[in-house]
């Protein structure tokens, strides 16, 4: 078996792995960065709104912009530590750094927008593209970086740990430490061992665990259902923000509507054409996006039709191709044109709130073993999430990892040991099957799981994915390693963890929300 060893082994490269890549080879660190795709295949890529770049952070106003939208459970200490240090991550990195193309006005000064549950325009955006502006400047950075080694097409497999994975059975006394994880190598039938100092986790959310997300293929929770296996302590999985609008339309795919396009005064309408936001809260179709995600739902169960409508009428025509380009190509694709018609929107599976629990370098409950970006939960969301701070966590939750990480390996001895040689199984995992136990899963999370719980069908869920989880253990045991065969492994993990979480919290907190439906009867 081939071993790799390196400093740091970073598992995912959207913005929080690329930018955590750059902060630790800049400390001097070899860094080893395995990405499923190409250089800007993640989530982070999709991100349209923008990323808070607040100009005033003594003022206070953000913090509590946050902490109501989390429904006031966000930690405090993760919250001043975003408030406090954002400004000078967004500045050195993409502004002065990389110069990154932010829309400015004529004077050539930032252009601010706003966004649902922020008090302030205090969000600076490349028109509807700000996600992709912003990782392929960092990406280009990293393939430019000699120090940093990337793997494109890598699947992580399972994390080493001196518990589990060496042959001295001394080891497992020791205090549970990760030295790397197993990885398979793009185009490859055999593992190979990547023995690393540090390993963060910088793997994304979870969002296709369920049927509809907005997130990238192939994001299901791999980091979370890896911490898990290896005794990681996990959090506030039950918090999974459904985004409150992505394009609706038959035989279309779902995609992102930004929420800039509520910002700048579209309105949320039902089939009627009439506003149904204003008598729910005071901020309306700008209200956090638990509320009008909830709202949605409650709409379209009560008219029975299957979306609502984006009402664009209060906008200025002959600037939305200008400012919104990619919602306006997307939609036009599929017979909608904005500049005239209403956008039908549904609610879809958006972002982790909770994850492997981490303090503010991103450290978890194994040692050297880290966690960043949507990955990792520091609580900075608590149960629900602010627009437009997750580019921003992911500049910050990189550049401290990093830096912590650089001090480690400059101070400390690490036991790097040879690990215990991967034996493959002899038999090949039938495609079909795996896929339709991946869309067992994701329908079952959909329908039982997903924007109003109940303990019921929470209880019909972890029924489901107890079996599906059983078949597909003994599946994967049998079968050598293939992408997909991780995926399908890692996705029915993750969901069983968000079911556990959510039936283990009785109460409605941000994007938990649950009913009695006995009491209702």
């Amino acid at each position: 078996m081939e071993i790799i060893r390196t400093d740091c082994l970073v598992i995912g490269a959207g913005l929080a792995g690329a930018a955590y890549a750059l902060q630790a080879e800049k400390a001097g660190l070899d860094v080893q960065l395995l990405s499923l795709g190409g250089p800007t295949d993640a989530n982070s890529d999709w991100a349209q709104g923008g990323i808070i770049y607040d100009t005033d952070p003594g003022s206070g106003l953000l913090a509590k912009d946050i902490l109501e939208a989390s429904d006031h459970t966000a930690n405090p200490a993760a919250v001043r530590q975003l408030v406090e240090e954002g400004p000078k991550a967004v500045h050195d990195l993409l502004i002065d750094d990389l110069g990154v193309g932010f829309d400015r006005l004529a004077d050539g000064e930032l252009e601010f927008t706003r966004e649902g549950g922020h008090s302030a325009r205090r969000i600076i955006h490349s028109r509807d593209l700000t996600g992709h502006a912003i990782l392929s400047a960092v990406a280009r950075r990293v393939q430019e970086t000699p120090g940093i080694k990337r793997q494109e097409g890598a699947v992580a497999i399972d994390l080493l740990t001196l518990s589990h994975n060496t042959d001295n059975a001394i080891d497992r006394y020791l205090p549970l430490t990760c030295f790397g994880a197993f990885v398979l190598p793009a185009g490859s039938t055999e593992p190979v061992a990547m023995v690393a100092r540090k390993t963060v986790l910088a793997t994304g959310g979870l969002g296709h665990i369920f049927q509809h997300s907005t997130n990238f293929p192939g994001t299901v929770g791999h980091g979370v259902a890896m911490a898990y296996r290896v005794g990681a302590r996990l959090i506030d999985l039950e918090y999974v923000q459904f985004h409150p609008t992505v394009f609706y339309g038959k035989n279309a795919p779902r995609f992102l509507i930004t929420e800039a396009i509520r910002g700048e005064g579209a309105v949320l309408v039902n089939v009627e054409g009439n506003p149904f936001m204003d008598a729910l809260h005071p901020r309306a179709s700008l209200a956090p996006r638990d509320i009008v995600s909830r709202a949605i739902h409650k709409e379209m169960a009560t008219s029975g039709e299957p979306c609502v409508y984006l009402d664009l009428g209060a906008l200025d025509k002959n600037n939305l191709k200008g400012r919104f380009p990619s919602v306006f190509e997307r939609c036009l694709e599929h017979g909608v044109d904005i500049r005239h018609d209403p956008i039908p929107v549904v609610p879809a599976a958006h972002y982790s709130c909770g994850g492997v629990h981490t303090n503010l370098e991103g450290r978890t409950s194994v040692l050297h073993l880290n966690a960043i970006g949507e990955t990792a939960c520091t609580g900075l969301h608590g149960a629900n999430r602010l627009a437009s701070t997750s580019l921003l966590e992911c500049l910050t939750s990189a550049k401290f990892t990093a830096q912590a990480d650089a001090r480690d390996i400059a101070a400390m001895e690490f036991k790097l040991p040879e690990p215990r040689a991967w034996e493959s199984p002899p038999l090949e995992a039938d495609p079909t099957l795996v896929g339709q136990d991946l869309n067992l899963v994701q329908q079952t999370m959909w329908n039982y799981a997903g924007i109003v719980r109940s303990p019921r069908r929470l209880t019909r869920a972890r029924r489901i994915l107890m079996e599906a989880r059983e078949e597909i253990q003994s599946f994967y045991r049998d079968c050598r390693v293939t992408p997909e065969l991780v995926e399908l492994r890692n996705a029915v993990q993750a969901a069983l963890l968000v079911v556990h979480a959510a039936s283990l919290n009785p109460r409605s907190k941000g994007a938990h929300y649950i009913v009695d439906e006995e009491r209702q009867n």
